[in-house]
């Protein structure tokens, strides 16, 4: 009888405890769903700036970064946007822009980009 009663204790998730990790592994995904394109965008204004730090005057390099804009189809940075600068022989371009994600309620997440041409 006494092997009956003392039993090994049992071990896992409770049903709660999974429906919670469940919640929670849904809302993370769904932030980072929205997160991605962000940094899907982030990268294409990264590659159009190091295509236009290529000219040699800032109207051309604002130009070069505006088409580079159209092809790749993002709207957070214009080419009025851009810094360009010099230094030394090399052209640099540099960008920073904010990105608002809203969660639920008043609670925004808030990604701050800045980048510039290697």
């Amino acid at each position: 009888m006494k092997s009956l009663v003392a039993r090994k204790k049992q071990r896992g998730i409770s049903f709660i405890g999974l429906l919670f990790v469940a919640i929670v592994l849904a809302c993370v995904g769904v932030v980072v769903a929205q997160v991605i394109p962000t940094l899907i965008e982030y990268q294409a204004i990264t590659k159009a700036a190091n295509k236009a730090k290529e000219g040699n005057t800032v109207p051309e390099v604002r130009a070069i970064f505006d088409r580079a804009q159209a092809i790749d189809d993002f709207t957070s940075v214009t080419g009025k946007d851009i810094e360009v600068r010099k230094d030394g022989d090399k052209v640099v371009v540099s960008f920073a822009y904010d990105r608002e994600i809203h969660l639920f309620g008043p609670a925004y997440l808030l990604l701050k980009y800045r980048g510039r041409s290697s």
